[in-house]
C-alpha cells in the first residue's frame, strides 16, 4: 500500500520504487527533472513542485507519460504555508511521502563586497531553510511509518571555496552541515539522510561552466539519486561527490 516505507530494491520487483511516494522541490526543470522522470521510471508515484506553472504542467505531462501518478504544485518551499499545503495535497492525491528530495536551489555570485542582504537572505533562504522547513513537513510521518529516504542536493561548492561564490558557498557549506546531522538524528530511525554535490552541470543554471559540453548532465544527477534510493535496505552511502571526467 501506499504508506509502506521499506528500504532498499526488494519493493516490486522490476520496479523498484513501485508503492513508494517521491516529493521533489525544485523538480519542474533541470535537475529536478531529471530526477523526478529518472524516480517516475522506476516506478515511483512522484510530486514536484516549483513555482513557475509552465515549465510544472511540461514536466507533470513527461512524467505522466510514463503511466505513473504524478502531480505538480505551484509553491514557495521558503514559506512553511506553501509547503503545509504541498505536502497536504501530495499526501491526499498519491499518499504518505516516503522520499524527499530537496532540490530547489539558486545562485547569486560576485564578490562578497557587493553582495546585499537582500541577496544573501534569497540564497540561504531557499539553498538552506527550506530543506529545514520542507524535511521537517515530512519527517514525522516518515518516524510514524517506520522509516523513509531524505536527498539533498549540494554542490561541490559545498566543500570548495571560489571567488565570487561566497553567499552559495555559505548555503552549500550549511547544507552539508545540516544534512550530516540530520542523518545522525533520523538514522536509528530508519530515515537514511544523503547529500549529493554535483559539479558544474549542463542546465539554465550551471552556464558559469566554461565548456558546457564537458559538464555534467542533469540525468547523471538523477542516475546518483535512484542509486542512493536503491541501495540494500540495510545499507546507508552518506554522500555522492559527482564530478565531470574533464573540466569544463
Amino acid at each position: 500500500m501506499a504508506g509502506d516505507t521499506k528500504l532498499g530494491p526488494e519493493r516490486g520487483g522490476g520496479s523498484p520504487l513501485a508503492e513508494r511516494v517521491a516529493l521533489v522541490t525544485g523538480g519542474s526543470r533541470g535537475i529536478g527533472c531529471a530526477i523526478a522522470v529518472r524516480l517516475a521510471g522506476l516506478g515511483a508515484s512522484v510530486s514536484i513542485c516549483g513555482r513557475d506553472e509552465g515549465a510544472l504542467a511540461s514536466t507533470l505531462r513527461e512524467l505522466k507519460s510514463q503511466g505513473v501518478r504524478a502531480q505538480a504544485h505551484r509553491a514557495d518551499v521558503t514559506r512553511n504555508e506553501d509547503i503545509a499545503d504541498l505536502v497536504s495535497t501530495t499526501e491526499s492525491y498519491l499518499g504518505p511521502v516516503s522520499v524527499l528530495v530537496n532540490n530547489a536551489g539558486i545562485g547569486i555570485f560576485g564578490p562578497v563586497q557587493e553582495r546585499t542582504e537582500k541577496d544573501w537572505d534569497a540564497v540561504l533562504s531557499t539553498n538552506l531553510k527550506s530543506v529545514f522547513l520542507v524535511s521537517q513537513a515530512v519527517i514525522p510521518g516518515m518516524i510514524r511509518r517506520g522509516g523513509g529516504d531524505i536527498v539533498n542536493i549540494s554542490s561541490l561548492a559545498g566543500r570548495n571555496a571560489f571567488a565570487g561564490g561566497a553567499i552559495y558557498c555559505a548555503s552549500k557549506w550549511g547544507l552539508q552541515g545540516l544534512t550530516a546531522c540530520m542523518a545522525e538524528d533520523l538514522r536509528q530511525l530508519n530515515i537514511r539522510v544523503s547529500s549529493v554535490l554535483p559539479g558544474s552541470v549542463a542546465t539554465d543554471f550551471g552556464r558559469r561552466a566554461k565548456d558546457a559540453s564537458k559538464a555534467l548532465a542533469p540525468e547523471d544527477v538523477a542516475h546518483a539519486v535512484a542509486m542512493l534510493l536503491t541501495q540494500r535496505a540495510q545499507s546507508f552511502i552518506s554522500e555522492v561527490q559527482l564530478r565531470p571526467l574533464q573540466k569544463p
